[in-house]
């Protein structure tokens, strides 16, 4: 198809209860629909209009989940409509397509952070010795591609983070705090160079974008028109950039919007 709509999910499309924001009255909440369910219990969700207004997407345009998530966890999430043929996981290391990882692009991948980049191992070591475990609840690594923490957002102290990002720029890393979840990630680590290889192999005359956070700024620079909600790590900093338009709505019903944008962005004569 010549539209393709490449789209972060968490806090963008897909919300967790803590991260829904519904704030209008019980009786006018919107009916949502459960996405994931992870260890037996629903976890993330979105309205039931968003629901149907992606099933009708997928008829216009080629829809690309473009996600941080590892492989396995993006395979938790069960969106409405028909699979999607191509998704961008671990911020652009895997490029699934039919469900299946392409094995070429995740060498071209590892091979350009062996260039450019300090090792995982050596970003590990960093925060293991310099982050408290007084506001740590985990340290992970994501598919030996990059690492994040766990954190009590309330107990993390600023200037580290600051100092973190400075010590990470010096080598080739950069540094995003989304809820509790710090990342560390390299910067050619990017959502944007996968989602340019699909548009390369799918012949897409217009890409369609968007995403809340620091990780979807550059994916966001790359589409012809992109949108950010009134949350996140983006909204926060008043991060803006032409053809990103930035939404009032907060919450799923952000989602709900941003999918909306979608579909009519889609449709309109070209």
């Amino acid at each position: 198809m010549p539209v393709l709509v490449a789209s972060d999910l968490d806090r963008t499309l897909i919300y967790s209860s803590a991260a829904l924001a519904l704030t209008m009255p019980d009786v006018r909440a919107p009916r949502l629909l459960c996405v994931e369910v992870y260890e037996s219990r629903p976890l993330s969700y979105l309205t039931e209009t968003a629901a149907h207004l992606l099933t009708e997407l997928a008829g216009t345009a080629l829809f690309v989940p473009a996600t941080t998530r590892t492989r396995e966890q993006y395979l938790r999430v069960n969106l409405p409509g028909p699979a999607s043929t191509y998704a961008v996981c671990a911020n652009g290391g895997h490029l699934l397509v039919d469900g299946l990882p392409d094995d070429d692009w995740h060498r071209h991948v590892v091979g350009r952070l062996a260039d450019e980049c300090a090792p995982l191992a050596q970003v590990q070591e960093h925060l293991l010795r310099t982050a408290d475990p007084a506001w740590v609840h985990k340290h992970r690594a994501a598919e030996d591609l990059f690492a994040y923490l766990v954190v009590e957002r309330a107990l993390l102290p600023e200037d580290w983070v600051e100092e973190l990002a400075a010590w990470a720029a010096d080598r080739g890393w950069t540094v995003s705090l989304q809820g509790r979840k710090l990342y560390a990630v390299p910067k050619p680590l990017t959502k944007s160079a996968a989602v340019r290889e699909v548009g390369r192999r799918t012949g897409a005359d217009l890409v369609l974008g968007a995403g809340d956070s620091l990780l979807d700024a550059d994916l966001l620079h790359a589409v012809d028109r992109g949108w950010r909600p009134g949350h996140g790590e983006l909204a926060d900093t008043g991060w803006t950039a032409p053809g990103v338009a930035a939404l009032p709505e907060r919450g799923v019903l952000a989602g709900e919007r941003i999918v909306r944008e979608f579909l009519e962005a889609a449709r309109a004569p070209r």
